[in-house]
């Protein structure tokens, strides 16, 4: 069976949308998700599964956990093989501004934005905050802290889609332990 990471979206932001890591796990067996582990209690989910596809793998997904939750969660899924890639992939763009950013935070996607979306944002110029979109994520090197980044709250960046962020510490555990 192929083997897949999930990125749940929105979920333990103080009291509202809690989502434990237990939970989280028993909602993933129940749809269908064997092997299943959990990496720190943001939402990092790794399972095999029987579906073929990414896409069926989602929206497998986020039926079970919304019906664990008691409210959605928006969820991002990648093979292991193609998250190695993106990880490999923000290590070079990371590496071609080292020196110049504080906090590089990938911003994940269920699909590739459009064209014209990331053509608008990465035309966005704002100091010390940098975004390269390439296929389902967007790579943010910020100077500065993500609270008062211009180019995160723009509407050129929320054009691109409801995603998930992870730090790139957090993408690199991850690929480690489980890709």
């Amino acid at each position: 069976m192929p083997t897949y990471v999930a990125f749940l979206r929105a979920i333990n932001l103080g009291r509202n949308r809690t989502f434990r890591k237990d939970a989280i796990k028993a909602a993933t067996e129940a749809a269908g998700g064997t092997d299943v582990e959990t990496y720190i209690n943001t939402g990092n989910v790794r399972l095999t599964h029987p579906a073929r596809s990414v896409a069926k793998v989602r929206a497998a997904l986020e039926e079970a956990y919304a019906a664990e939750a008691g409210f959605d969660v928006p969820t991002i899924v990648f093979t292991t093989r193609d998250l190695a890639a993106l990880t490999a992939r923000a290590e070079e763009v990371h590496a071609g501004h080292d020196g110049e950013i504080g906090n590089h935070y990938v911003t994940l996607y269920a699909s590739a934005p459009s064209a014209a979306a990331v053509a608008e944002v990465q035309a966005l110029e704002h100091a010390e905050e940098t975004v390269v979109v390439e296929g389902r994520a967007a790579h943010v090197l910020l100077g500065g802290d993500i609270h008062t980044s211009k180019l995160l709250s723009s509407r050129q960046f929320n054009a691109l889609g409801q995603g998930t962020a992870r730090t790139i510490k957090v993408l690199r555990t991850v690929t480690e332990k489980w890709c």
